[in-house]
C-alpha cells in the first residue's frame, strides 16, 4: 500500500496498476487479482489479467507493478492479441526498472502462446515510449481512450 500511497501523493498516473487504484486495503486488492486471474472468477466489467510485482532484491520494495491482459474478448483489448500494462514508482524511476519489468512480462506472453501483444502509453510519456521501442515495439497509431490520447505499439514475439 505504499507503493499506492506514493502514487496517490505525487498525484501521478497509476496506468497499469491495475485494481490496486480502487482497493483500499492489501486484503481487497490481493482478493481482486485472484479473481482476475481466472476466466471463470473474473468479473463481466473487467479484463483477465495476470498481476505481477518488480521487488528489489536488495531491500524488498516495490519498485513497480505489470498487468498482463490475455483476455481478447474485450471492447478495446479485443483488438489485440493481448495487452501490457506497467507503473513504476515515481521515486524508482529512470534506473532500468520499467525496461526489467517489461522483458520479463514478455517472457510470460510467449508462455501463453501470443504471437504478438500490445502496449500502451501516454502520448506525452516519453520514457515509457523508449522503454517500448527498446523492447522491440513498433508504433501502430495514436488512439483516443476516455478523452485521452495513447500511443499503442505492438511488439513481435
Amino acid at each position: 500500500m505504499e507503493y499506492r500511497e506514493e502514487f496517490l501523493q505525487s498525484g501521478d498516473s497509476m496506468a497499469g496498476c491495475g485494481s490496486l487504484r480502487d482497493q483500499e486495503t492489501v486484503e481487497g486488492w490481493l482478493q481482486e487479482i485472484d479473481l482476475l486471474e481466472n476466466e471463470e472468477t473474473c468479473p463481466d466489467d473487467k479484463v483477465c489479467s495476470n498481476t505481477y510485482l518488480a521487488v528489489r532484491i536488495d531491500n524488498d520494495r516495490v519498485v513497480g507493478i505489470i498487468d498482463f491482459r490475455h483476455h481478447i474478448d474485450h471492447p478495446i483489448l479485443g483488438l489485440w492479441g493481448g495487452h501490457i500494462g506497467y507503473s513504476v514508482r515515481p521515486s524508482e524511476r529512470r534506473k532500468g526498472y520499467a525496461k526489467e519489468m517489461l522483458k520479463q512480462v514478455l517472457k510470460k506472453c510467449r508462455d501463453h502462446g501470443l504471437a504478438r501483444v500490445m502496449v500502451t502509453c501516454d502520448a506525452d510519456n516519453v520514457p515509457s515510449k523508449k522503454t517500448i521501442l527498446v523492447n522491440g515495439g513498433i508504433f501502430d497509431k495514436d488512439v483516443q481512450v476516455d478523452g485521452e490520447t495513447i500511443k499503442r505499439y505492438w511488439i513481435e514475439l
